[in-house]
């Protein structure tokens, strides 16, 4: 991440900023993504997925976090190849099974529904990868949030990895130091850390992975003490001790389904959800604290920040060219969709989102 921007000098900082982020993009050796990609193959793509999106989010507006989440969970295993999508069969074993994913992840239906309709318009020609990436996009644009010309051209992997999925993926219960360190292994710094995380302005999450933070914080048999004392009770009301972990609340109390900055200034008043999210702002002398004051006081940089953050992130170790394939069906290579004894992939009801991302 660059240097944070002064108020005063904002708007003539901020184009300074974005240009040293989107200059410093982590485009491998031999990556070619391009927003034009599929301009000449498949010129519609765009739409065809903001179509499937938008009529699916008008009865689970829950779904446009999701979409957003399984970007996120797809690009810190492996790159940005779409192998979180795979499902178990006899020579693949799921990273939807890992502890970031497990009846957790939301949305794998949609993404066939979207992939049904791409490959109606352009048979084999757009990538699962490609169809992430995209949905993101769309789904922050759907709830009011930023848009940006998405870098498309990504493949998709002929493998899944369980095991890095359970080393890779940010945990709800995470410190500032080891969230720094799995953002680090995936070249994103502390700006890039704090603007993802600000994809927690929608969403739900299950009261399992903060419960610890209502009546056992670290072990003390205390609530933790940066919660806000009536954001506490209120979760204690949603999830007494004891009861049902699955219960759901919204990751931000304030505006729930909406793409803003509200975040951030949730923070600041001590209602982050997860301690992922608070340790941002409450984990003394942290330099992620005057990030977290500047995005919460001008939006304007926070979603300047945030598209080049995802552009950073949907770069990372990218399959282009010849590697990896075109799937014909996202939860699984091809040859292998039929015949195969395979692990079927629970479509969860429930916006678990237990990783801090």
């Amino acid at each position: 991440m660059s240097s944070l921007i002064s108020h005063i000098t904002a708007k003539a900082g901020l184009c300074c900023l974005v240009f040293v982020l989107i200059g410093a993009l982590p485009f491998s050796s031999d990556a070619q993504l391009d927003p034009s990609f599929y301009r000449d193959s498949c010129p519609n793509v765009h739409s065809i997925v903001r179509e499937v999106i938008r009529n699916v989010s008008k009865s689970d507006p829950r779904m446009l976090g999701s979409l957003m989440r399984l970007h996120f969970h797809d690009c810190f295993v492996q790159g940005c190849d779409a192998s979180i999508l795979l499902n178990t069969t006899a020579t693949i074993v799921s990273e939807q099974t890992a502890f970031g994913n497990n009846n957790s992840i939301r949305g794998l239906d949609v993404v066939n529904q979207i992939k049904t309709a791409v490959e109606n318009a352009c048979p084999n020609t757009v990538s699962c990868a490609d169809i992430l990436a995209l949905a993101a996009e769309i789904s922050s644009v759907l709830a009011n949030g930023p848009d940006w010309k998405v870098p498309l051209g990504r493949r998709d992997s002929l493998t899944a990895n369980l095991t890095l999925a359970n080393q890779a993926l940010p945990g709800p219960d995470f410190n500032l130091t080891r969230l720094k360190s799995v953002f680090r292994d995936q070249g994103l710094n502390t700006t890039d850390l704090v603007a993802l995380s600000g994809s927690h302005t929608f969403g739900r999450g299950q009261c399992r992975f903060f419960n610890n933070r209502l009546y056992n914080f670290s072990g003390t048999g205390k609530p933790d003490p940066s919660l806000n004392t009536t954001y506490l009770q209120t979760l204690q009301a949603i999830c007494p001790n004891g009861g049902a972990g699955t219960t759901l609340t919204n990751l931000d109390p304030v505006t729930p389904d909406i793409f803003d900055s509200k975040y951030f200034s949730n923070l600041q008043a001590g209602k982050g959800l997860f301690g992922s999210d608070q340790v941002l702002f409450s984990t003394s002398g942290a330099d992620t604290i005057p990030i977290v004051n500047r995005f919460s006081s001008n939006q304007t940089l926070f979603f300047e920040n945030f598209k080049a953050s995802m552009i950073k992130m949907g770069n990372i170790r990218v399959l282009t060219g010849s590697q990896g394939e075109i799937r014909k069906q996202c939860n699984f290579v091809n040859g292998n969709s039929a015949g195969l004894a395979t692990l079927a992939t629970k479509e969860s009801s429930e916006d678990g989102v237990i990783s801090s991302i």
